[in-house]
C-alpha cells in the first residue's frame, strides 16, 4: 500500500503527496462511495427533493396584462388544466403561459405565499420584484 493510502485511512506514514496509482483511487472510492450512497438514502433527501409544491402566476396570451394567482403541487399538469378550460376562473381566458412561480417544501407555505400575493401588499412586492 503506498504513503498516500495509509495517510488517508489514518496511518502515520506519510510520502509528501505524491499522486497515488489508480489502484488506490479506485479502493478509496469503494470503501467511501457506497457508505455516502446509504446514508443520503436512508435520509430520504431523493423523497424531499422530490416533493415540491408551488405557488405560481399565470399571464393570459391574448391579454397580457391578466392574470391568475394559484398553488399546486404539479405544475406541468396544472398549466394542461387550466388550457384544458377545467378551471371555471381561468376557462373563459385561455390560454395561458407561466409568469412566474416559487417552490416550497410544504403546502402551507404555498397557500400562505399565494394567500399574500392576492394581498396588496403582495401586488406591491410583485410590482417591485417581479417588474409587474
Amino acid at each position: 500500500m503506498t504513503g498516500y493510502a495509509r495517510r488517508c485511512y489514518g496511518d502515520s506514514i506519510t510520502d509528501g503527496g505524491s499522486i497515488p496509482p489508480a489502484s488506490t483511487i479506485l479502493l478509496l472510492r469503494s470503501k467511501m462511495v457506497p457508505s455516502i450512497a446509504r446514508t443520503r438514502a436512508t435520509e430520504g433527501v431523493a423523497e424531499q427533493v422530490a416533493r415540491m409544491f408551488y405557488t405560481y402566476v399565470l399571464e393570459n396570451l391574448s391579454s397580457p396584462g391578466q392574470r391568475y394567482i394559484g398553488h399546486t403541487e404539479d405544475l406541468r399538469k396544472r398549466l394542461e388544466q387550466h388550457n384544458a378550460g377545467r378551471s371555471p376562473h381561468t376557462a373563459k381566458h385561455m390560454p395561458w403561459k407561466i409568469k412566474f412561480y416559487a417552490a416550497f417544501e410544504s403546502l402551507e407555505i404555498a397557500r400562505d405565499f399565494e394567500r399574500y400575493l392576492k394581498s396588496g401588499s403582495g401586488h406591491a412586492f410583485a410590482q417591485r420584484h417581479l417588474g409587474w
